[in-house]
């Protein structure tokens, strides 16, 4: 097949600096297409409504986009309207009890976020006066702000000229000129940032960050709409059939599989439950008593287990029911496991759990696998 267009940018170094700068006539010239293309199509046929779009407070900018790392956004659009209602600044949620911010976020999973934004809100409400960051250097000194999230803030909030990186941007990026080089290492993310940056338009940053990362959302999907696509003419994944293989990823995800069984013992109606620490999953919600173990056992097997065994000693105790299997799956883990309700006369022994009433317990945040337990 012929190439009809350019595969491969024509790059050179800065001296001394390793930045790239695009530099070739013919590559300008489709600068120019693709940016001019992109904003007439965000003015005219863009029609993708979320409530934080053109907003500028740089507190809900900053919350949609915490919600919106790995979430996607008919899921996050929910959360994010229930958290601003309930905390509409940040010296909300730096006065709010811990758990309850937990409670709004329960649900959306990666819940270093939610401790992410609390961190951050005490820091802005106590040290910065209550005063968002107004430039990209002290935004990104927030907690769990990164490139991506500083540049959003700092482009839709201030119109400042910083360029955002999402998996939109790379997609359109990649497909667009042709690009080959990886999305997932630092010398292609080193190669994309340099490119977004000469594209982006300096005078309608927000505007701009916006369209590319629409545009990526709801025409350049993994599953492309080319034949309505404005850019297709001059497409190189698009006129050489590459929708399918751009953008490259370097690294392939090794998912670990975890079993979990949880106790949910019953002691006078009351039930024991702790919070999770370290810096494992679901750091900071509560739980039920946990045996997790590497592989599915049986019933009789995890009864006559050395952890069972040390949690209920000699104490007698009623099976009431014992769940199906339920499983979720996280990016980079397999949570598969069954609930067993228990009922005890005698208090068991477990550390760091404590024995609440159902009322006290509702009020607590959970993980997902447990509260789809619950629900049922």
């Amino acid at each position: 097949m012929v190439i009809t267009n350019l595969i491969i940018l024509f790059i050179k170094p800065k001296p001394n600096k390793g930045l790239f700068k695009v530099w070739d006539l013919a590559i300008m010239n489709n600068r120019k297409f693709f940016v001019y293309q992109l904003l007439q199509w965000n003015k005219r046929d863009n029609t993708r409504e979320m409530p934080w779009k053109y907003e500028i407070d740089p507190y809900k900018i900053w919350i949609s986009e915490i919600i919106l790392q790995q979430t996607r956004v008919g899921q996050g659009l929910e959360y994010y309207n229930r958290f601003i209602k309930r905390f509409p600044n940040v010296q909300d949620i730096a006065l709010a009890d811990e758990d309850e911010v937990f409670k709004f976020w329960e649900g959306l999973g990666y819940y270093s976020r939610c401790k992410n934004i609390i961190a951050s809100a005490n820091y802005i409400y106590k040290v910065l006066k209550g005063i968002f960051p107004n430039n990209y250097e002290e935004i990104l000194q927030l907690k769990g702000v990164g490139s991506y999230t500083a540049s959003a803030i700092a482009s839709f909030a201030y119109n400042l000229p910083h360029a955002v990186l999402d998996g939109n941007v790379y997609r359109v990026l990649s497909r667009y000129f042709g690009i080959k080089n990886p999305i997932d290492n630092t010398e292609g993310k080193k190669y994309y940032s340099s490119l977004a940056h000469e594209l982006l338009d300096k005078k309608k940053a927000g505007i701009y960050n916006q369209s590319i990362m629409d545009f990526g959302a709801t025409v350049c999907k993994p599953l492309p709409l080319c034949t309505i696509c404005p850019l297709n003419t001059k497409c190189v994944a698009f006129l050489n059939e590459l929708t399918q293989v751009l953008p490259v990823k370097e690294k392939s995800i090794v998912k670990r599989n975890r079993w979990m069984y949880y106790l949910v013992v019953e002691c006078r109606k009351n039930f024991y439950v702790k919070k999770r620490e370290g810096k494992d999953i679901w750091q900071n919600l509560y739980e039920f008593i946990l045996i997790e173990k590497n592989k599915e056992l049986s019933i009789n097997k995890l009864q006559a287990s050395k952890e069972f065994v040390s949690i209920f000693g000699k104490n007698l105790f009623s099976i009431k029911n014992i769940s199906r299997v339920y499983r979720q799956q996280l990016t980079h883990q397999i949570i598969q496991g069954r609930f067993l309700h228990l009922i005890s006369k005698k208090q068991v022994d477990v550390k760091d759990y404590q024995l609440l009433s159902p009322e006290k317990i509702k009020k607590l945040p959970f993980p997902k696998f447990i509260n789809t337990y619950l629900r049922d």
